[in-house]
């Protein structure tokens, strides 16, 4: 990894912040620490960056209500959220407010840059295809490199996992594809925290195909999903 990542960290604590822009750096990243989320948003009405982190627990605007502003006018950010918050419900408001990552406070350096690498590299899967990944789906028209879902000239921007898990799907469409395959394909994990993460991001999915009612992804209980059309 090089400076060429560019890191955002938004974290109020001083002395954490401190410590963890100090830990990035070393590990060969450029990042720029801020202690708000106002400060966040000037920050990035000047710059870009890689990849954002945000502490969760801030005064003023807490980090989901950043990411969620942030998500406005940015999709393709990534966005891993620090939080000491562990109840099942807030990860899931992390992953809905626009976050890609979630990592539990404490934590080991050494995670968040394994993390921060695995989600500046998204899109891996899609980098290794030699097929065209720009296909129909329904009455949509998914291109899986730009990360667009098209219908009736009415373009959707996605994430980049999105796009990676929607790509999956699509390659196995009409036949399962296994949770424990999704899982360890796209998140490297099978872990019950990884699958909780990735039942939100279905749903996100079916967000995203809603206008076309013949295209479904159909949950096998306790095996995985499928989608059709």
């Amino acid at each position: 990894m090089n400076n060429l990542t560019s890191i955002l960290l938004v974290e109020d604590e001083q002395s954490l912040g401190s410590i963890i822009a100090e830990n990035l750096t070393a590990a060969g990243f450029g990042v720029t620490h801020v202690m708000s989320g106002e400060q966040a948003l000037e920050t990035l009405e000047k710059n870009e960056f890689s990849i954002l982190i945000l502490d969760v627990t801030m005064a003023g605007m807490d980090g989901f209500e950043l990411a969620r502003t942030i998500r406005q006018s940015d999709k393709i950010v990534p966005i891993l959220f620090l939080t000491s918050k562990t109840m099942p419900q807030d990860v899931v408001e992390g992953f809905e407010s626009g976050g890609n990552d979630y990592l539990r406070k404490p934590f080991a350096m050494q995670e968040l840059v394994i993390r921060i690498k695995v989600l500046v590299s998204e899109g891996r899967l899609l980098k290794k295809e030699t097929t065209p990944t720009k296909v129909s789906i329904g009455q949509y028209q998914f291109d899986a490199v730009k990360q667009q879902l098209t219908i009736n000239l009415r373009v959707q921007t996605m994430t980049a996992r999105e796009a990676e898990l929607l790509w999956l799907l699509y390659k196995n469409h009409q036949q399962l594809s296994s949770k424990k395959v999704i899982l360890e394909a796209i998140w490297g994990d099978d872990n019950f925290f990884n699958s909780r993460t990735l039942d939100v991001f279905i749903t996100k999915l079916r967000k995203l195909l809603q206008e076309d009612p013949g295209v479904q992804i159909i949950n096998v209980r306790g095996m995985g999903y499928k989608l059709v059309w």
